[in-house]
């Protein structure tokens, strides 16, 4: 295993990896996201994080921002289990704050951590992009396992695998 600090810690020809600390909660340390710059284009993965304005300083300017999200119906919001998870994560709404002010070309859910019960069931992928929306107008999808993302001049083109899907939807 290779340890690192914040900076870069990848670099060759015109690709640069930075790693920056990102906060999620005060038993989990250290937590990083990363950059990863590429002639001119840009891709930020958040990691495992509360709100953080490191972040949103490190993703400054970026084509596309994954970010994770972690979402509870309100009724559980009393359970205390769920309120430490929920602790460590980011909601939907922090997270549309965070993509308003980087302004990302896409920005994309991924690491869904939607708790629920046996009563209660987890949110919907689709119902965390609506909680997203009352705070960021943006393009926005959610993230789903073998996707793809080309960034090119035009976008960010979204596709599972080589196939391809298209261009994201932009609002």
């Amino acid at each position: 295993m290779t340890e690192f600090d914040e900076g870069v810690v990848y670099e060759s020809g015109d690709v640069k990896v930075t790693a920056f600390a990102v906060d999620h909660g005060d038993l989990v340390k250290p937590a990083f996201g990363f950059r990863v710059d590429h002639d001119g284009r840009s891709a930020v993965i958040s990691g495992d994080t509360r709100f953080s304005e490191n972040l949103i300083k490190h993703a400054a300017g970026a084509d596309l921002l994954i970010h994770q999200v972690a979402a509870m119906r309100p009724e559980l919001l009393a359970l205390p289990a769920f309120q430490v998870i929920l602790a460590h994560h980011t909601s939907p709404e922090e997270a549309g704050r965070v993509f308003s002010r980087v302004k990302p070309r896409l920005a994309v859910f991924y690491h869904f951590s939607l708790l629920g019960t046996a009563k209660l069931p987890p949110l919907t992928a689709q119902e965390v992009v609506a909680a997203a929306r009352k705070t960021y107008d943006g393009p926005l999808i959610a993230g789903e396992d073998l996707m793809a993302f080309s960034i090119g001049r035009g976008g960010v083109a979204v596709g599972a695998g080589a196939a391809g899907r298209g261009c994201a939807d932009e609002r």
